[in-house]
């Protein structure tokens, strides 16, 4: 049974930084294609960023050069730097895997930034 356990949301400043995590069990992330999407107030579900197996990245126009994600094989952990936050970055986290053909999702993580 495949399941993604998310950490690290909460309430930060405008301007500040979180980190994500995102610890896998019954898939190995190495080996998949591993993403961060977001749901803001009032919003769509969007994909903030991706990471292919062979590690190249990429992210939402609106989160380019701040927010930067990464994977640890050895622990089976994908993680979502954020930096340089702003409001309008507020909404659940989620992320999600792709495996054996099936998509998988974490319960998602509130992030809220608010002064």
């Amino acid at each position: 049974q495949v399941q993604l356990v998310e950490s690290g949301g909460g309430l930060v400043q405008p301007g500040g930084s979180l980190r994500l995590s995102c610890a896998a069990s019954g898939t190995d992330l190495s080996i998949n294609v591993v993403a961060w999407y977001r749901q803001g107030p009032g919003k769509q579900r969007e994909l903030v960023a991706a990471m292919s197996t062979s590690g190249s990245t990429n992210y939402a126009d609106s989160v380019k050069g701040r927010f930067t994600t990464s994977r640890d094989n050895a622990k089976n952990t994908m993680y979502l730097q954020m930096n340089s936050l702003k409001l309008e970055d507020t909404g659940l986290y989620y992320c999600n895997t792709r495996s054996n053909g099936m998509y998988y999702w974490g319960k998602g993580l509130l992030v809220t930034v608010s002064s």
